[in-house]
């Protein structure tokens, strides 16, 4: 888990777990719609057609589009990276979204269930979703100093 922790980071995970439960269209193949289309669809509010259309562009699922990345190339795929980046994601985050492949994540995840998780199955993706918010909701209230008035309780 490499994002940065910010709240708006955590909302945009939240929204798109809420989302995906909420039945909303979800196909692996389609770049637009799969783990990774979802969450940009939650950031950049472009549609899945919309990103599907800009990733067509050029070769490759999420995982070789992240790998050719470039800031400067003025393709709109790298620019709705950039958004996403942008927010606090990294790279490395993103290609683990797409296969739900993050240690920290999966550690998170109780051991019965993390190991029939499968990378194209919705609600093994909400599942993965709510998990990495939570931890980085944890790391985030870690950071929060404590009113000195809780201090002098707490002693």
């Amino acid at each position: 888990m490499t994002s940065c922790v910010s709240l708006p980071l955590i909302q945009a995970l939240r929204a798109t777990a809420r989302r995906l439960a909420s039945e909303a269209a979800y196909q692996w193949g389609h770049m637009g719609s799969c783990n990774c289309g979802h969450l940009a669809q939650t950031i950049t509010r472009l549609t899945k057609a919309e990103i599907h259309t800009q990733a067509l562009q050029r070769y490759g699922d999420w995982e070789r589009q992240l790998v050719d990345y470039c800031p400067t190339s003025g393709l709109p795929f790298d620019q709705t990276i950039d958004e996403m980046l942008a927010l606090g994601f990294s790279r490395e985050d993103l290609t683990y979204l797409e296969k739900i492949g993050d240690p920290a994540v999966r550690a998170a995840i109780p051991f019965e269930r993390r190991n029939t998780m499968r990378h194209n199955q919705r609600d093994d993706v909400v599942l993965y979703l709510r998990t990495w918010a939570d931890l980085l909701e944890q790391r985030l209230l870690a950071t929060l100093p404590m009113p000195a008035y809780a201090e002098a309780v707490l002693a």
